[in-house]
């Protein structure tokens, strides 16, 4: 079940878009909300209280093959699920992205319940489809484009496998 960010969450999401706000939670984000889902066995994150929808997303590293788990803001659509390689705006793009070009097979948490899912990376009207709704959800992934413009921030969709 996935909702709209709330007014309060709004303005929270306003001073996370703050520079220097986002430097310190770039790194740190995705630490604490890993701690937080071992604690609550997978039921609760902070991420949450911004109203945004976490996944935990588990791929195949690109050169390990090691099974690599990590909460990540989720934008669904129907049965399918956008994932933003913003990285917070970072020079790179982060690793999970590449980890799914190499190996698209995943695996998606939520709520409890999991799912079997393959990624393909978004082009076209296909991207500008998910960029917009992900920008509806958080005005900080067009913060995310401007700090990011040497690069292209990627769109990957995550559809369930029959």
């Amino acid at each position: 079940m996935t909702r709209k960010p709330n007014v309060f969450q709004k303005r929270l999401h306003r001073i996370l878009m703050l520079r220097p706000i986002t430097a310190f939670a770039a790194s740190r984000v995705q630490h604490i909300d890993q701690a937080i889902l071992k604690l609550t066995r997978g039921k609760f994150t902070i991420s949450e209280i911004l109203g945004w929808n976490i996944i935990q997303l588990t791929t195949k590293g690109a050169r390990t093959n090691q099974p690599r788990t990590m909460p990540l803001v989720g934008v669904f659509d129907d049965e399918k699920i956008a994932l933003i390689a913003s990285s917070f705006g970072r020079e790179y793009n982060p690793g999970w992205y590449y980890n799914l070009k190499a190996h698209p097979d995943c695996e998606v948490q939520l709520n409890g319940r999991s799912g079997t899912y393959i990624a393909h990376e978004a082009a076209g009207e296909e991207y500008q489809r998910y960029w917009q709704m992900a920008v509806s959800w958080y005005e900080g992934y067009d913060r995310y484009k401007q700090c990011a413009a040497h690069r292209h921030i990627p769109v990957m969709v995550l559809e369930p496998k029959t």
